[in-house]
């Protein structure tokens, strides 16, 4: 993760006024981002768009988020090497999550693991529930 070199570099990007009336933004404008691997169908990752990140993203197809904790842009893999390509970007059927399918190089997450749900992490039932 890396932030940008200045938030102008996404502010100076609009989103598309029919997508942005499309979206349900939370409390703070963001809209959650599901990050899936295009080769593999792989869900790498959740993160933060508003509209200048989404914008950001469509228009370079690098993924592009705004960090929560750090209050800030940032294009995922710009100072680690680890990028995101987008091919595609949807809108699920509510308007208040974004689906993006990238190729990924090096691993998504923050740890070097190729998902953030990789290591162990797996919540399950100790045995199966009959339906």
């Amino acid at each position: 993760m890396s932030a940008l070199t200045s938030n102008e570099d996404v502010r100076g990007v609009e989103l598309d006024a029919d997508v942005a009336a499309r979206l349900k933004r939370d409390a703070s404008g963001l809209v959650a981002a599901v990050v899936q691997e295009h080769g593999t169908g792989d869900v790498l990752m959740l993160a933060w768009m508003d509209d200048h990140a989404l914008a950001h993203t469509l228009a370079t197809r690098k993924a592009t988020y705004w960090s929560r904790s750090r209050g800030e842009y940032w294009v995922k893999g710009e100072t680690s090497g680890h990028t995101q390509y987008v091919h595609d970007v949807r809108l699920d059927c509510d308007g208040d999550t974004i689906l993006l399918t990238v190729d990924q190089t090096g691993g998504a997450c923050h740890t070097g693991d190729h998902t953030c749900f990789d290591a162990d992490r797996l919540l399950q039932p100790e045995r199966p529930v009959d339906d």
